[in-house]
């Protein structure tokens, strides 16, 4: 055996396992990103989830309010013309019609 060939080959296995090393560094950070990605978009979900809560929350708030302006509406309407009547019966009772 030739003993550059032999150091030429132990070379080779360095540089292999160098590589095998940092392979094994580079697997380690994708699981580790992996789990980071995984946690980000839990957390993204209950966000999400929260968000959909409040909507559904101000929607309810909104029908009622909406159900409060058409209550305040009828009475306002039935108001006016309550008023209305009042004053055509003074008018009528000054006049002399009744």
């Amino acid at each position: 055996m030739d003993p550059n060939s032999a150091k030429a080959g132990g070379l080779v296995e360095a540089r292999i396992a160098h590589l095998e090393s940092d392979v094994s560094h580079l697997r380690a950070d994708v699981a580790d990103i992996k789990l980071d990605l995984r946690a980000m978009r839990d957390q993204m979900y209950d966000r999400a989830d929260r968000q959909d809560a409040k909507i559904d929350g101000l929607k309810d708030e909104t029908s009622s309010v909406r159900m409060e302006i058409a209550s305040a509406k009828y009475w306002g309407l039935a108001l006016a013309m309550t008023i209305t009547g009042v004053m055509l019966t003074v008018m009528a009772r000054g006049f002399g019609w009744l």
